[in-house]
């Protein structure tokens, strides 16, 4: 089976979570061993959290799950693409749609993803 090389980069290398449907970019995180067997033994995404230094169930306050579809592995072996189903339409814990939810066009930046939850309801 192919694995990530988690000696580069300390350990953690990044994962883009894309919509399997759409092709939608809904966020980036980054994955350690830890995160990555969780990630294939539940087939719902895990990441770590650097910030809480601390393993990540991507939903699991929230509910808005990322069901795994498939995973791609780039060239390098340390960078991910998960290829996921969104569930409950947020990935971002902004309560956007996407965490690329502001776009720069123009010399403007405006919201360009939806709203989806209020995060002060979702994590009291």
């Amino acid at each position: 089976m192919i694995r990530p090389d988690f000696e580069k980069m300390d350990g953690l290398i990044p994962a883009i979570a894309q919509d399997a449907e759409t092709g939608e970019i809904l966020m980036m995180a980054y994955m350690n061993e830890l995160a990555w067997d969780k990630t294939l033994e539940t087939g719902e995404a895990h990441y770590w959290s650097r910030s809480r230094q601390t393993l990540w169930h991507k939903g699991g306050t929230s509910g808005h799950t990322q069901k795994i579809k498939s995973i791609r592995i780039d060239c390098d072996d340390d960078t991910l693409v998960l290829l996921i189903d969104q569930i409950g339409g947020a990935a971002c814990h902004k309560g956007y749609r996407s965490c690329f939810f502001r776009e720069l066009k123009d010399g403007e930046v405006s919201t360009c993803s939806p709203l989806v939850f209020d995060p002060k309801e979702v994590y009291k």
